[in-house]
Parts: C-alpha cells; structure tokens; sequence
C-alpha cells in the first residue's frame, strides 16, 4: 500500500519520441536533463531511445556520467560544464561536450589530453537567446582555437548548435532571425575548415512547428514527456506522470472553520476536510495555496488554505470521502482529472515547473507499461 507517489507511462514517453520522430528528417535527442523533468532520468533516458531518440540531452557533467553508469551507450551531449570539473571522465567515456569560449575549449583540450583520447565538441553560437553561447564578436575566434585543436587532434568538433528565445510563439520574428544567424555562424565555421556532421537549433516547440530549423538533430524536451510547449496546443502528446496520493483523514467541521497556516481560508458551512499528505516538500508549489486543482471523490476541487510542507487540505462539502480515497493532482486527464497544463494556467507557470517538482525521496515514483 503506498501514502503518495508518481506513476510514470514509459509507454507514453516511447509513443511521444515515436511520434517527434516521424515529423522530422532529422535525428532525434530525447533531452533528460533534471532527472527526466521529474519522471527519472535513466527509465526515460530508455524509454525515449526505444521510441526512436538516437541522442540524449543533459546539462551536467554528472547526469552524462549517471547515464554511462547506467550502462547506456547511445551518443550523450551535456552542455552546462563549470570551470574545474573532471572533463576528462565524460571524454573516457564519450560523452559529447559543449563549449561556447575560448577557456571552456582550452578546458576540454586538457581533458582530452589527460583521457588520451580527443574530445567530441559542440560549439554553441549566441544567436540571440542572451544565454550561453559565443557572441558573433568571439565566434571568430573560437572557430580558430578549434579548428587548431582539430587538427592537432585533441578535439573533433560533432556540433555546432544554438537555442531558441521563442519557438513557443513559432511566427515570432526573432526566430527567423536567430535561424538566419545560425546559418551565418555554420557558413563561418565551414570557412574556417569546420564541417560539423550535426547542426541543431530545435528545442520541442520547434521540432513540432518549424521545420526550417531541424538541420541535422532535433532537441525536444518537454515533448518528450507528452506536455505541449505551446499552450492550447497538444500535437498528440500524451503526458507521461500522474500524481497522487491517498487521504490521511476526514473530518465535519462548523461554518467559519479557519483551514490551515494563516487561516487564509475559513470554511462558509459545515462540512468535510480531507487532509492529502503531499506538500512544498514534496513537489507542490507554495504558491498553490487555494488555487490547486485536486481530484477527489469525483469532482476537482481546489486546496484549502495554504500548501504546508507535508500537506494540504480540499474542502469536500457534503461529498462522501474516507480515508484511503485516492486524491489526483494531474494527470493525462482521461478520467477528468487536472492536468499539468490545468495547474500550471492556476499558478500563472508552466507545464515544465509542474513536473519538475516531483519525485522527492519520500514519493516514490512507479513506472507502468502498457496499463492504462
């Protein structure tokens, strides 16, 4: 018997990379970066390669090596690197690594020197997101440096690549301009002797609506794990992770009743609470306080008050509700309950922010195959 946990559809992650994967002639990088966006990273990391991703995506150093370690042999690029780290691990085990300057690329020539092996580099170009990435003013150089390295053998450059600001607004015109800005930096790349053999740009929102900027690799992320990128477009998605736990107590209380921390809601008549024990601590944000959408005994209904740490309280009327009873948070919604999409438009977030929250140490998560 389990008090909460996160049911994850491995079969719905598979299906979402099958489907990204039919829109596009590019490969496929299924990014599992934040431990799978809270559905786990190495079940997901499989469950997307069996659907068709031949890439995986990561930012740190430590996921790439948690995938090896997981035995997972399929390409792995990780792009968030610190200055210091022991590059020289991911390279032993050929994991692709970015640079976007001068002192990463020397970091990842001496990595590549102290693994005996040559470092399989993407360069990543600023072509507007204002992040990480060369400005246009150090790409030159840049190119340079590796060009010089290449040919010295330390690295083989494999990328060049880029982010999107706004693919979740495809006909934004910053987008034509940063894919105009990536060609331009490729066709000064290719001028300084680098032909990488995969070019990418798309994050999820672009693999699903421009097609002009897959190139040689698409990124999706969030797709992966069947939430849209674009509100009030779904592309067939089907979301991957249900929440939910089971009600610890119910109790008749009179009208005016004050409902947990601060009293920020105070009970208008008599009726039942039912106490969930799922908190702050657990995945749901504070700011859930009296605008969460929960499913309980067949009707959605919003917390009580303020989201503790361990816990929060629905106000269920005259509704009849035990102990036991099974309280939704999200899901699909193939039984009317709240989805990541439908919390996410309460908190004024994103779908993203919703299911990375989850998976603490306390609620388990429990993978499923072939049960819905």
């Amino acid at each position: 018997m389990w008090q909460a946990e996160v049911a994850v559809d491995l079969d719905a992650i598979r299906d979402n990379v099958a489907l990204l994967r039919a829109g596009t002639a590019a490969e496929v990088m299924a990014v599992v970066k934040a431990d799978g966006y809270g559905h786990g990273m190495v079940p997901a990391a499989r469950a997307a390669l069996a659907g068709g991703a031949s890439w995986l995506g990561v930012c740190t150093l430590g996921e790439a090596l948690q995938l090896r370690s997981a035995g997972i042999t399929a390409p792995v690029l990780a792009w968030l690197l610190a200055p210091g780290l022991p590059l020289h691990e991911g390279v032993a085990v050929d994991v692709d690594l970015a640079a976007a300057s001068l002192g990463q690329l020397a970091e990842l020539v001496a990595a590549a020197k102290l693994a005996g092996r040559p470092a399989r580099v993407h360069l990543k170009i600023d072509t507007g997101l204002g992040r990480g990435g060369a400005t246009q003013d150090d790409w030159p150089a840049l190119l340079e440096a590796a060009a010089k390295a290449q040919a010295d053998g330390t690295i083989e450059v494999v990328g060049v690549w880029s982010h999107l600001a706004c693919a979740d607004e495809p006909d934004h015109p910053s987008v034509d301009r940063q894919r105009a800005a990536f060609l331009d930096a490729l066709a000064l790349a290719e001028r300084s002797g680098i032909r990488p053999r995969y070019r990418h740009l798309a994050n999820s929102a672009a693999t699903l609506t421009r097609p002009d900027t897959h190139f040689d690799l698409v990124r999706p992320g969030i797709a992966v794990y069947g939430l849209t990128p674009i509100p009030g477009r779904h592309f067939g998605l089907r979301p991957a992770m249900t929440a939910r736990a089971r009600v610890l107590l119910t109790k008749r209380v009179p009208a005016g009743y004050g409902v947990s921390y601060g009293h920020t809601y105070i009970t208008t008549k008599e009726t039942t609470l039912a106490q969930i024990p799922l908190g702050y601590g657990d995945g749901i944000p504070r700011a859930a306080s009296n605008v969460g959408p929960i499913q309980l005994a067949g009707a959605v209904r919003t917390i009580a008050g303020r989201v503790c740490m361990d816990q929060v309280v629905l106000d269920c009327g005259d509704d009849p509700v035990a102990p036991g009873d099974v309280a939704v948070l999200f899901g699909p919604g193939d039984h009317g309950e709240p989805t990541a999409d439908d919390w996410a438009a309460a908190l004024g977030t994103i779908n993203y922010e919703i299911v990375t929250r989850f998976g603490s140490a306390r609620v388990p998560r429990v993978y499923l195959r072939g049960e819905r």
